[in-house]
Parts: structure tokens; C-alpha cells; sequence
């Protein structure tokens, strides 16, 4: 299936997904930050989208990736906690939606900044899906821990943040890369991320999860080693995810 900002609508049938969404789309206070993240990032820094595209693409693809896992995993709210999957689907919704939220702050340690600037919309929320506090709290500190382990140098400690990572991984489209690089700057990060046109994720034959980048060019393949694998081996999910480099539509590279 293709990553893209729209692939989130097939997960609105979920209550507590179409609620949540619902809510931040219309939040002044989460769009107004998320646009932040997108003056300071793009405007500022000369950075790729950080913005509520980036927002909506991420979230999408981690709702599809947490799904292509059901079965394989058990989440890890629901394992440690008591969490239901729907609640371990909402908190996994969350960390994707608000991820970078920290960047409206500034690029360097966003994930720590994303922690505090997400956590009073959270406080907004959560009580709006939940009756029991407890839960909200419990959810609340999930979906932080997700934030948090999103950059690529943290060990994720949830199934959840593992997927928010792998799917942050996947925005790789049309010069979305996921190392930042400076617009109108040719360099290898510029001619890498530029290179790739689609990304789709889909169930394997081997593993649960496959990742397929398709590119104009060997150059693309820079984004995948650098980008996406380096958030696959610190999400604690990799021995269920696959990646494929296409160039043209010919094969040129699996990772396991």
C-alpha cells in the first residue's frame, strides 16, 4: 500500500482513531505548534516538511504497520499493563501524529522537546476518550515514551514506539528524507532523497512487514541505509521488518 498523507482515512473507521484525529486536525493549539515545527525546520534551518503533512503521513503508515504486526507481537501496553490493542492502536496513533512536535522548539534534542510540548494537549484529550484516569495517564506516558524513542540513536522500549519509528522511516517520498538536508543544496543527502518516488508497505513472505522504496536511481539507496535501517535497528521491531530498494522497477537491494 502506498505511504502517503491520505492512507490515515482507512483508519478513521476505529472510534478512538477517528476521535483523536478529529481533535488534533481541529486543535489550534496542536496545529499552530506542528506549523511551528514547519517555520522553524523548513523556514529557518533550510530543512525537508516536519508539518502536519508529515504528521498525517506517518500516522497512516504506522496504523497499517500495526496492523501487518497483530499476530506476531504482542503490544506492549497490552502486555504490561492491561491495555486492550485498541488502546496499544491509539497510543501508537499519537506518538505518530505529534512526533515532531518538539521541532516547533528548535531541531537539536526535538524528541526531548516533543515530550513537554505534546504533553498538555495529551492532558486535553486523553479525558475525552477516557472515563478512567488512570488509563488516560497510563496512555499518556506511552505515547511520551513513544515521542521520546523516535530518534534514531534511542532504544524504543515499546512494540508502540517501535512502529511510530519504522513508520517516521517510511516518509521518504519526493525529497521527504528523513536526515534533514538543506533545500537547493546538491549534495549527497539533496540527490539521495530526491531520487526516491514512492514508498509502499505491505505484508511479506518472509517477515510481517516489507518496505518497498523505489527510486530514479542507485543514489536512493543512500536515504535507505542511512535513514530508514538506522530507525529499524533501534526499534526494536527490525526481525519483523524487510526492505527492498527498486530502481525502475527492477530489485536492487533487500535488507532483513
Amino acid at each position: 500500500m502506498l505511504v502517503s498523507e491520505h492512507l490515515i482515512d482507512r483508519y478513521l473507521k476505529h472510534p478512538l482513531i477517528k476521535k483523536a484525529f478529529s481533535f488534533l486536525e481541529g486543535d489550534l493549539e496542536t496545529q499552530t505548534t506542528i506549523r511551528m515545527a514547519n517555520v522553524m525546520a523548513v523556514k529557518r534551518m533550510g530543512y525537508n516538511d516536519h508539518g502536519a503533512v508529515h504528521s498525517r503521513i506517518v500516522s497512516g503508515s504506522a496504523m497499517l504497520i500495526f496492523d501487518l504486526l497483530k499476530g506476531h507481537v504482542t503490544y506492549s501496553s497490552v502486555r504490561d499493563w492491561g491495555a486492550d490493542l485498541e488502546d496499544a492502536r491509539l497510543i501508537t496513533f499519537l506518538g505518530a501524529y505529534l512526533h515532531d512536535i518538539g521541532n516547533s522548539i528548535h531541531r537539536e534534542l526535538h524528541h526531548v522537546h516533543g515530550c513537554y510540548v505534546a504533553a498538555p494537549i495529551l492532558d486535553r484529550l486523553l479525558p475525552l476518550l477516557y472515563r478512567d484516569e488512570v488509563k488516560a495517564r497510563m496512555v499518556r506516558q506511552e505515547v511520551l515514551q513513544a515521542i521520546f524513542s523516535h530518534d534514531e540513536g534511542i532504544v524504543c522500549l515499546s512494540k508502540e514506539a517501535g512502529v511510530v519509528k519504522v513508520a517516521d522511516g517510511t516518509d521518504m517520498a519526493k525529497g521527504r528524507a528523513r536526515i534533514p538536508y538543506t533545500l537547493g543544496k546538491v549534495d549527497m543527502h539533496s540527490l539521495s532523497a530526491l531520487s526516491i518516488t514512492k514508498v509502499e508497505v505491505e505484508k511479506g513472505s518472509d517477515r510481517p512487514v516489507l518496505i518497498k522504496v523505489h527510486m530514479r536511481s542507485t543514489a536512493g539507496v543512500f536515504q535507505i541505509e542511512r535513514v530508514l535501517m538506522k530507525k529499524v535497528e533501534s526499534s526494536g521491531i527490525s526481525e519483523y521488518v524487510e526492505v527492498v530498494g527498486i530502481e525502475r522497477g527492477r530489485e536492487i537491494k533487500r535488507i532483513h
